[in-house]
């Protein structure tokens, strides 16, 4: 790994902890040339999945264009860049387990929005805006009436 500050390739690790689901490893790192510290992910490389998009073209699965999407949802909202990972883990854990390796756009659209909407309200309109490729404020407006409708109250 190398370090953000000095580029070094010599670090130690010092701390690592396994996710809820078991699917990523979160270590501590300290660059050996500059004592800097800093965390690193590590997930599991998913080969073979492939894309079904709407108008039936296949492609390879990207999680990075999955991870840029969920992010740009929540620019400058209260979600940090380990929730937006869980999330991203725990929507590819789902679909491999529903669809194998043949996964429709539609179901990664729905499974994302789905999951955003528990974190932040604002960052599933974001999403569900793209998605659904909304036309007009008032597609946006019914999505947020459509959330005071489907959110359980916590009284």
């Amino acid at each position: 790994m190398r370090c953000p500050k000095c580029t070094s390739i010599e670090d130690k690790v010092i701390d690592s902890r396994i996710s809820k689901e078991g699917s990523s490893i979160r270590r501590r790192r300290e660059c050996l040339e500059c004592s800097h510290r800093y965390s690193t992910t590590e997930f599991i490389v998913r080969e073979g999945i492939v894309v079904i998009k709407r108008d039936g073209r296949r492609e390879d699965f990207d999680r990075e264009k999955l991870v840029r999407s969920a992010q740009a949802a929540c620019q400058k909202r209260p979600v940090d860049a380990e929730q937006i990972s869980m999330l991203i883990e725990d929507v590819i854990d789902a679909l491999e387990a529903q669809y194998d390796t043949d996964i429709p756009s539609r179901a990664i659209g729905d499974a994302v929005m789905q999951r955003l909407r528990k974190i932040d309200e604002v960052a599933y309109v974001r999403f569900a805006s793209v998605y659904k490729e909304f036309r007009d404020v008032s597609e946006f407006m019914h999505e947020i009436n459509g959330l005071d409708k489907k959110v359980p109250s916590h009284d």
